[in-house]
């Protein structure tokens, strides 16, 4: 049985998504015993990924989680490390490279961890990389076919080769350029001005780098929220421009993928449903996405 000390929560998961289907609006997509059990799974399994991010910053940390020459190293560590010190520069900068890269199942943050540790020759801290992106792409110009390990699912069309479309090295001054000398505080600043529930969408607004689209941006956001640089949370699950999420919640909603319900309809769907739930739209969004890809067979999606 997957996770058996969340059979609780199952069951309540289970209950009220057929009190919704029941008493709310029908959920065509789960009416196969098999499918609602399927999503049940990943809703759980959200959840839980949330949860991990939780208890990674209420355990102590070794500063060996910080360093990339390190056996230990840990980027999801690292950062609460350095958010518990008080440097959120190099937090935020691992929050961009953990999106950036993203996490395959099989080869973890190798790649993450060569590129930011050098190679082992140096580190590519946030003041390294802030305070000369040149010497950044020189070096990784220089070294990019030694780098192992690959990007993880979310960003599998990202490119280490230089001149490619979206070649890491410019992605990265990019970065550099939309934060500024003055650093991450400075940049988050205008940020923190807005209502908490206004801060994801300003910041959704505001991420203008090349290759981000609308799942890195969602990405980025949601780290930046789960460990407490900025305090937020996205309030819809930005189908406009999204694939997977757009058809879960077609097929849930609908019983079909290839349904023309919009965006904006389907979000009030999604918030009705959340009424009940009482799951966020990180966790929806994520889970909706997820149970699309196998409808009828959880399968423990993790890179």
């Amino acid at each position: 049985m997957t996770w058996p000390t969340r059979n609780a929560q199952r069951q309540q998961f289970r209950a009220r998504l057929l009190a919704h289907s029941a008493q709310t609006r029908p959920l065509p997509g789960v009416q196969v015993p098999r499918a609602l059990d399927t999503l049940v799974l990943q809703l759980i399994a959200s959840v839980r990924r949330e949860d991990y991010y939780r208890l990674v910053q209420v355990r102590p940390i070794s500063p060996r989680r910080a360093d990339p020459h390190d056996a230990l190293f840990s980027p999801e560590q690292a950062v609460a490390l350095y958010v518990a010190n008080g440097n959120l520069d190099e937090a935020a900068w691992l929050v961009f490279l953990m999106t950036h890269f993203a996490k395959p199942a099989d080869s973890g943050w190798l790649r993450l961890q060569d590129v930011y540790g050098m190679l082992g020759n140096g580190l590519w801290d946030w003041p390294s990389v802030s305070g000369n992106p040149a010497a950044f792409d020189a070096w990784l110009t220089a070294n990019w076919t030694s780098i192992r390990g690959k990007f993880g699912n979310h960003r599998k069309y990202e490119s280490l080769r230089p001149g490619s479309a979206r070649y890491t090295g410019h992605v990265v001054s990019e970065y550099v350029r939309l934060i500024g000398v003055r650093g991450h505080q400075a940049f988050l600043q205008a940020v923190l001005a807005h209502a908490p529930n206004d801060r994801f969408d300003a910041m959704y607004n505001s991420l203008n780098i090349p290759s981000f689209g609308r799942l890195a941006k969602f990405d980025y956001l949601m780290l930046l929220a789960r460990y407490g640089i900025v305090a937020m949370q996205p309030l819809s699950a930005y189908l406009h421009g999204a694939t997977g999420p757009r058809r879960g919640a077609r097929l849930l909603f609908n019983g079909a993928a290839n349904a023309n319900t919009p965006p904006a309809q389907l979000q009030q769907m999604l918030d009705d449903l959340d009424g009940d739930l009482q799951v966020g739209m990180a966790v929806l969004e994520d889970a909706l996405c997820n149970w699309q890809k196998s409808q009828l067979s959880f399968i423990h999606f993790k890179g």
